[in-house]
């Protein structure tokens, strides 16, 4: 007799995987809205004045039917968006079959690529041990950083940012419920509501601290009463939509419900100091309209919020180096980071201009600020902070002209630029001044260069020399640039934005940036182009001392 031997016991089989889809409906049938109930009074205000509908079809709930025989035919269910008229779920792909076919389902897409990488805060923050006492170093910083903005002139103006309500969409915000640096909010109730997207509850004051460090940055204050923001007199709602360390696709689903929270609870202005770069997307995908997030915020601001977002810290990253998303999106107002010490965009500030050749940023402010984090406050780096510094100027122009529609919101901010009508793809406008809204120039500035055309050459030459500038030598070099950026792969440097330095970029016939540099100022002849390097049509532009002219070439 043969023995008989038993192979290895085989595994029973598990269930089938699952992955993430998004059930997109075709309509919503039998849908109905009562928009003076679902949205909060301060909603309903926002939305009359911005010359806005009580509710639109976006806002009508998706049918419970539909939600219902989804359920049926998923693992689960993880979030339901209104403004999408979709279903997020995670099933396995006989499920997704399944949906396919259900009643008024239009498509199901998977939600994610193969890989779901990390995203990150757009900080790049120092990790320095928190301080209750600061040096005096620190101590001017905390002036300076709203200083820049014009906080003398919002507080002659009385604007402090009262009646305005803002949401910070963050990692965390440890602390902030019990930091002194938010004793008059606390005091005041000037947080209206708070959501973790993430674990979904109302508690939001664990985890990270960055979301604390951004709110400061609106409305902290240092222990002598030193305002670290704009807006202490803001109402603020507080949503955590992101996870410290190891993050997935989820977060940005995160981000799309709590803007349409922030949406029904009255937000005017959301800051988001968050971005989503090379870990999940390729550089031709940063054109505000390839991102979840990215549409999210197109719909928000046509909702009437402005969307402020940090620009990111990727301009040292030869990989990367442009703005994230959703700073990608046209209708958000991107924000770089400056340089403190010399007002000269930061190197890790990153720069535009979108896939789609976009400016972008928008508009920059300090990129270094003092923060509150718990047990005391740090001196830390990134346009994480420059976002919520311009979000609290935000605020005081539109409680100073509060029939601002978002769009001319947006446009006056760009306006009191440093630098308007100038621009570059490493600090937009520049940093928006409250004394360039609250009282605009009068005058056009007086002319402080010229134009001088050969019949080879095209230069810029100072026309008022002052100080130990050099006469205009008999052959004249003029002198090299002491930060540019050429195409899209040479790193920006700075100099400092102060009397003394020109600005100059070349832009062809549409406008695209292809040249800009920063030249300092030492002798009369500051810049010269062959004309065999510049194109038909091109235009150079330069600001010197508040003064922008440009020159188009001419075939």
């Amino acid at each position: 007799m043969l023995a008989s031997f038993a192979g290895p016991a085989l595994a029973a089989p598990g269930p089938p995987p699952t992955a993430p889809y998004w059930v997109l409906l075709r309509n919503k049938k039998g849908s109905t809205l009562d928009a003076a109930t679902y949205f909060t009074p301060a909603a309903q205000q926002r939305r009359l004045r911005q010359h806005l509908p009580p509710a639109d079809s976006t806002d009508f709930p998706v049918p419970p039917a539909y939600v219902q025989a989804i359920r049926q035919h998923t693992d689960t269910i993880t979030s339901v968006s209104r403004w999408c008229n979709a279903v997020a779920c995670r099933a396995t792909p006989a499920q997704a079959a399944a949906l396919r076919l259900l009643p008024g389902v239009q498509a199901v897409v998977a939600r994610t690529p193969a890989t779901t990488p990390d995203a990150r805060p757009a900080a790049s923050a120092s990790h320095s041990t928190a301080e209750s006492t600061l040096s005096e170093t620190d101590q001017l910083l905390a002036r300076q950083q709203t200083a820049a903005l014009g906080a003398a002139q919002l507080r002659q103006a009385r604007l402090t940012g009262r009646g305005l309500r803002i949401a910070i969409f963050d990692v965390g915000f440890l602390g902030t419920d019990v930091h002194p640096a938010f004793e008059h909010l606390r005091g005041g109730q000037k947080v209206a509501a708070t959501w973790d997207f993430i674990r979904q509850r109302p508690f939001v004051y664990g985890y990270g601290t960055h979301g604390t460090q951004v709110l400061s940055c609106l409305a902290g204050r240092l222990p002598d009463s030193t305002a670290l923001g704009l807006a202490p007199e803001a109402e603020f709602l507080l949503a955590r939509t992101e996870r410290e360390g190891s993050e997935r696709y989820s977060e940005e689903e995160a981000w799309l419900a709590a803007v349409e929270w922030a949406d029904r609870n009255g937000a005017d202005i959301i800051n988001s100091s968050l971005g989503y770069t090379e870990r999940r997307y390729f550089r031709e995908q940063m054109n505000g309209r390839t991102s979840l997030v990215a549409r999210a915020a197109a719909l928000a601001v046509r909702k009437g919020m402005l969307v402020v977002c940090a620009a990111g810290n990727d301009g040292d990253d030869i990989r990367w180096g442009i703005v994230g998303t959703p700073a990608d999106q046209d209708s958000v107002l991107a924000v770089g980071g400056i340089d403190p010490a010399t007002w000269l965009p930061e190197s890790f500030s990153s720069r535009g201009p979108t896939a789609d050749r976009r400016l972008k940023p928008n508009v920059a402010a300090f990129g270094e600020a003092i923060t509150a984090v718990p047990g005391g406050y740090e001196r830390t780096e990134g346009t994480s902070f420059a976002s919520p510094l311009v979000a609290g100027l935000a605020a005081c122009f539109w409680q100073q002209q509060r029939q601002f529609t978002v769009g001319q919101l947006f446009q006056a901010l760009q306006q009191a630029g440093s630098l308007y009508p100038y621009f570059d793809y490493a600090q937009g406008y520049g940093v928006p001044g409250a004394a360039r809204f609250l009282a605009p120039p009068a005058a056009v500035p007086a002319p402080t260069f010229d134009f001088v055309r050969t019949d080879s050459t095209l230069s810029i030459v100072v026309r008022q020399p002052t100080g130990d500038l050099s006469p205009l030598p008999e052959n004249p070099e003029p002198v090299p640039a002491v930060g540019q950026l050429l195409d899209d792969d040479t790193p920006t440097a700075a100099v400092a934005q102060a009397p003394g330095y020109l600005y100059l970029h070349v832009a062809d016939a549409r406008g695209v940036l292809r040249i800009y540099e920063i030249r300092e100022v030492k002798q009369r002849l500051v810049a010269r182009f062959p004309l065999a390097q510049l194109r038909p049509h091109d235009t150079v532009r330069a600001s010197l001392n508040g003064y922008t002219q440009a020159y188009t070439v001419q075939p």
